[in-house]
């Protein structure tokens, strides 16, 4: 029988760091001037603190469940246990479309962050999306970072945390600089700042945050590689999530209240950064910090994703040859490898994707947070007795609290909703996904 046990070698600074630098990606410097645009600064704030309370109450349920159940492929083991292979299966198959999304949105935004600081990047147009020209220069840079990062991931997770602990600590130094332009220099604020734009545009920024947050789920997907108390498993998720509300929070009023020209804005963040301080050379930090923030991302969510797929595999719901496990360096080296590949050609669908991908990935994060809310309801009834070194507070009410906020959240998407996913391209995605998984499902191996 194959040898699928993968080695306990992460402490909880590396869980908390690597679910930190997950949730702190890219999004912050692309997205803060849609948030703006759409919702002003009231509302994009009155967004994230909505959607912040929902992935808290949520997350409290995963540090409780990853305590109790440390193994590999976190959703997967929780939803099995709780209801089933069917759903365990649709649950994860969920949360791994997610993380592919999370994936592609990094490949595609570091291309994108490049030509923000070099313009005559971009060489040899190949196609239009959207009204975005896709040049090969943008698609071989992504792809060779796609074929890096997996490598790295391939050859340990240790190694890899390490790296996103050093990067992290850039994105804290951008971040600083961004916040503290507008303390020391307060006169440069607008008297004119939008502070609201409508109920419409807060439901278009809450319906981000899910994909904007996703990242403190990486640490229970590589629960089995994390070593000492279980409890601190739990506690690690909790404090990442409080981390990055806080700095989604202070991103939103320093961009917000920047004294920005709309008609001259190009990536709102570095702008902000840049007018504050008047200076170039801070809107290139903050971008440079960007790419730092591309690379935790897509890093964690490599190893989110690549967990997802060994269990799943592991398990005998997805083809075996996705379990193999690295004779030396001990990782899921063939699905890492899968969703490095993904990433790689994402690319190719240019800078006009990147909504597409937030939007539609965020709808399978959350059904994922659906189930695993439902699972900890159902094992708190069924399991009284399981031991859960890490215990949420106010007991099965939190469970069934993140139960109806995580259904909140789904109905954000669907129409009626102003927020509802979009038709083809995001909805498209999902029907895609669903296909293959479809697929996977009805060819899997007879137990």
């Amino acid at each position: 029988m194959a040898d699928t046990q993968l080695k306990r070698v992460l402490s909880r600074f590396d869980a908390a760091v690597l679910g930190f630098g997950a949730m702190i990606g890219w999004g912050w410097v692309i997205l803060a001037g849609t948030w703006i645009s759409q919702a002003g600064v009231g509302g994009a704030t009155l967004a994230f603190v909505i959607g912040a309370v929902a992935i808290i109450v949520i997350g409290l349920t995963y540090a409780e469940l990853a305590s109790a159940l440390p193994f590999a492929g976190g959703e997967h083991a929780y939803t099995e246990r709780a209801f089933g292979a069917v759903a365990s299966f649709i649950c994860t198959w969920s949360i791994i479309f997610g993380y592919v999304a999370v994936v592609a949105f990094e490949a595609i935004a570091l291309p994108v962050a490049v030509t923000y600081l070099v313009p005559e990047f971009k060489i040899y147009p190949l196609w239009d999306v959207a009204d975005y020209t896709v040049h090969a220069s943008e698609a071989a840079l992504g792809a060779v970072a796609a074929i890096v990062i997996t490598i790295l991931n391939i050859i340990g997770i240790r190694l890899a945390v390490r790296v996103q602990a050093a990067v992290v600590l850039l994105l804290l130094a951008a971040g600083a600089v961004l916040l503290t332009g507008g303390i020391f220099h307060p006169a440069l604020i607008p008297d004119n700042t939008p502070i609201w734009f409508g109920f419409a545009g807060v439901f278009s920024v809450i319906i981000m945050v899910p994909f904007l947050f996703v990242g403190f789920d990486v640490i229970p997907q590589s629960a089995e590689e994390i070593g000492g108390a279980m409890r601190d498993i739990g506690r690690a998720l909790v404090y990442s999530i409080i981390a990055a509300v806080l700095f989604y929070l202070l991103i939103v009023f320093a961009v917000g209240l920047a004294p920005l020209d709309p008609a001259t804005v190009n990536i709102a963040t570095a702008d902000a950064a840049g007018a504050w301080w008047q200076s170039k050379n801070a809107a290139a930090f903050v971008i440079i910090a960007g790419v730092g923030g591309i690379l935790t991302s897509w890093n964690a969510f490599l190893i989110g994703g690549s967990r997802a797929l060994f269990a799943m595999a592991r398990s005998g719901q997805l083809p075996g040859f996705l379990s193999a496990v690295h004779p030396r360096f001990r990782t899921p080296w063939v699905a890492i490898a899968v969703i490095g590949g993904i990433s790689a050609f994402a690319p190719l669908l240019g800078r006009s994707a990147l909504v597409w991908v937030v939007n539609a990935g965020g709808f399978g994060i959350v059904i994922a947070y659906v189930f695993v809310a439902a699972a900890f309801v159902a094992l708190r009834l069924k399991e009284p007795a399981l031991e859960r070194p890490f215990r949420a507070p106010g007991g099965i009410v939190s469970g069934i609290l993140a139960l109806v906020l995580g259904a909140g959240l789904i109905l954000l998407y669907l129409p009626p909703s102003p927020s509802a996913l979009s038709w083809p391209h995001e909805w498209g995605l999902l029907a895609g996904w669903t296909v293959i998984g479809l697929v996977l499902w009805m060819t899997r191996p007879k137990q």
